[in-house]
């Protein structure tokens, strides 16, 4: 039985890329043996950016990933945490769709008060300050009312509706601030 000189070229040529690939393989997992790792724990953290402590910073706010305090770089981003904190228990009784700490923003679903069916209401908090002052929430409300085709359509908001509930937030905040300061 005589093999043809094609046909023994046609078998070395198919098992060419096998022993290219598997050279390649050896050679490559070779080279790997010369270099030296260490798996070494670091003692303590190099980097300042990250430090361990209290989520509160030293003017009330909330800070978020490594930020610094007014002046130094801003690194991170703060919201006043007895506002937003307030503003959170303050629309409890609604239910809330969004709420964006890093912003500063909570938006509420709409909401119907049992006795009031045919009326909703939604409302948009945004904590605008660092600091807590009488400027750094403000709220958006919105209404709505059934019509007789029972279809949702805008309605006016009283002025007091917006004002009254900042004002509350702002009354709860500073009572949040007070208890404490009063546990340190």
């Amino acid at each position: 039985m005589t093999r043809s000189k094609t046909s023994i070229f046609h078998e070395i040529a198919a098992s060419v890329p096998t022993l290219v690939l598997t050279a390649a393989a050896v050679l490559g997992l070779a080279a790997c043996g010369g270099v030296e790792s260490k798996n070494q724990y670091p003692d303590k953290i190099k980097d300042d950016a990250y430090q361990g402590g209290s989520l509160l910073s030293e003017d009330g706010g909330i800070t978020i990933m490594g930020g610094r305090g007014e002046g130094e770089s801003a690194s991170g981003i703060t919201v006043n945490a007895f506002l937003w904190r307030a503003a959170l228990d303050t629309l409890s009784f609604v239910p809330i769709a969004s709420a964006d700490p890093f912003g500063g923003v909570i938006i509420s679903d709409w909401y119907s008060q049992p006795e009031y069916p045919n009326e909703r209401l939604k409302l948009n908090v945004f904590v605008l300050s660092r600091q807590l002052r009488a400027d750094g929430v403000r709220v958006r409300a919105f209404k709505q009312t059934k019509n007789d085709k029972g279809d949702w359509v805008d309605a006016p908001v009283s002025e007091n509706v917006p004002s009254s509930l900042e004002e509350t937030i702002l009354t709860r905040a500073r009572q949040m601030r007070l208890t404490h300061e009063g546990g340190k």
